[in-house]
């Protein structure tokens, strides 16, 4: 059975996941790990989503105002076992759902070029490309979507 559930960056399941994610990027990243690493580390989110199968935390994500009326939304992770399965649509949805409710009006994210499946998914959850922003203006391996709420 899969639970979503609100919590934020303090929330010990929520860093157990976040540092298998850290340790994913450092093996898709390669070389580049150490520049999008930076960007990564936010000390404390009040907006997080885990998803729990079976009591088993297995699936993340998160978003902190960038904006006014945008939010960016970060640390999206699923266990590799558990992907393919629809949790991180599920909880991009709880996130878009909770921003919406807190009177944001867009989300925007960047991902790398090399993750081509977290790509695919925000493309078919209605993303759509925009320029690179922030400090990823100019970056070849990353590419930026937004999405209206």
């Amino acid at each position: 059975m899969t639970k979503l559930f609100r919590t934020s960056s303090d929330d010990p399941n929520f860093r157990v996941l976040e540092k298998q994610l850290d340790a994913y990027l450092a093996i898709v990243d390669g070389d580049d790990h150490a520049f999008y690493d930076q960007y990564n580390h936010v000390s404390s989110i009040k907006n997080v989503v885990i998803a729990f199968v079976d009591e088993m935390p297995v699936s993340c994500g998160a978003f902190k105002e960038y904006e006014s009326k945008m939010v960016e939304v970060k640390r999206m992770f699923t266990l590799p076992e558990f992907r393919g399965k629809g949790l991180a649509s599920a909880v991009l949805s709880e996130l878009e759902m909770w921003a919406a409710e807190v009177g944001f009006n867009s989300c925007i994210l960047e991902t790398g070029k090399k993750q081509t499946e977290a790509v695919a998914m925000y493309s078919r959850r209605g993303y759509h490309v925009i320029p690179n922003f922030g400090p990823y203006d100019g970056v070849e391996g990353s590419v930026c979507f937004e999405k209206k709420l």
